[in-house]
């Protein structure tokens, strides 16, 4: 028998100040696992019981106070915890888990990167690149049905931005970051599911910034979240669904949902 399973992800920008979000959402669409980055606080201070309300009693995070933090909440039984050090400085920025169906789920927040697009006048840009080239090396040994997602903070494709013209030397879509992206999705043949179901040049974008006065009026959008899938859980996927909405929501993070169902 078949089985279908939804799985989501969010950078919801501080879980407890926008908690009243993720609760619609989980209302609303009832993915089956939510993944979260930059959840901004400690696991004590997880908010916990409003997720096991609605029926999402399995929990895995990796948080750390004001900044960063990940999270995986599920209906499904949560297993085998990872959570590798990629920015080597020790920034929640990785969770992994083990589903009962042989899945596993890689959710992690890579660094945004600063404003300047070179390693020697920006610390940060190169500790983004050498997180990028971590995340490579383990990619390559990657073995088993797997599906990588989350804030990747890089939108690699000229349709990917609001403006190609524009953004071309704007951190999150040089073409150093763009060719590296491409390094790690090669190291693990990797199916990038946003662009499998909605196929560039299409408009596809998951992010747009607080500055604008009417986000959707401008929609100078980039599209920073990424699921990626190995090729034999890539060949389950049945759909992919990016929900704009969001962004007009109460109290909205930047970022909106992006969910995909798989049948296995």
């Amino acid at each position: 028998m078949a089985e279908t399973i939804k799985i989501a992800s969010w950078n919801i920008n501080s879980v407890r100040f926008r908690i009243d979000i993720v609760e619609r959402f989980l209302r609303e669409s009832a993915p089956d696992i939510l993944c979260l980055q930059e959840t901004k606080v400690m696991d004590g201070d997880f908010p916990a019981a409003a997720f096991r309300a609605l029926g999402y009693p399995h929990l895995a995070l990796n948080g750390q106070r004001m900044h960063h933090g990940v999270a995986i909440i599920s209906k499904l039984p949560l297993h085998a915890h990872d959570r590798f050090d990629w920015q080597a400085n020790g920034e929640a920025r990785h969770l992994g888990v083990l589903l009962d169906n042989g899945i596993r789920i890689e959710n992690v927040y890579v660094p945004a990167g600063g404003d300047i697009a070179d390693r020697e006048l920006n610390p940060k840009f190169g500790q983004k690149l050498d997180f990028l080239e971590r995340m490579t090396r383990w990619s390559e040994g990657v073995t088993g049905p797997t599906l990588l997602l989350g804030d990747f903070n890089i939108a690699p494709l000229e349709s990917d931005v609001w403006s190609h013209k524009q953004l071309i030397d704007v951190v999150s879509h040089t073409p150093l970051e763009a060719e590296t992206l491409a390094q790690l999705q090669a190291a693990g043949n990797w199916t990038d599911l946003g662009r499998h179901f909605i196929p560039a040049p299409d408009r596809l974008f998951t992010w747009w910034s607080y500055r604008a006065k009417d986000w959707a009026a401008s929609d100078r959008g980039r599209r920073l979240d990424h699921m990626w899938a190995s090729s034999e859980l890539a060949a389950t996927a049945t759909r992919h669904h990016v929900l704009e909405e969001a962004r007009s929501w109460l109290k909205p993070s930047d970022h909106i949902p992006i969910t995909t169902e798989f049948t296995l």
